[in-house]
């Protein structure tokens, strides 16, 4: 082989070799990066992993969440003291919301009339959950 040819075919080596690294990295970023986007909660709590909020027409503010929770067996997600919990799967289901002790310490708890949810007040202020599933 000539001098001219093992120059050429060394720069071809080096620009594969630069792009298989340049691949191989994007390939372990990516990896990577799906991989952080996991929550891996502690047995018995619940993380906050989105909160929303945004004002309606009448200047009401709306808030929500998604949380992500690792409960023990007979438990659920529910909220204790104004943070997402878990809770006694029967309060859930028998809608005893208050049980929960959804609302802070000097709040007053009162289920909702038609059952979906809870609000908890103190002077006038007044802050209502519903539940969706």
């Amino acid at each position: 082989m000539r001098d001219h040819d093992i120059q050429n075919m060394s720069k071809w080596l080096i620009v594969l070799s630069v792009c298989l690294i340049t691949i191989w990295g994007r390939i372990t970023l990516a990896s990577n990066h799906h991989r952080g986007h996991s929550v891996h909660v502690k047995a018995g709590t619940c993380e906050v992993i989105a909160a929303h909020r945004c004002c309606n027409q009448n200047k009401i503010e709306e808030r929500s969440q998604t949380v992500k929770c690792s409960c023990f067996p007979g438990q659920v997600a529910g909220t204790t003291q104004a943070a997402p919990s878990c809770v006694d799967a029967y309060i859930v289901l028998q809608k005893w919301w208050c049980q929960m002790q959804p609302c802070l310490g000097d709040e007053e708890c009162k289920v909702l009339p038609d059952l979906t949810g809870w609000s908890c007040s103190t002077g006038n202020k007044v802050k209502t959950t519903k539940v969706t599933r």
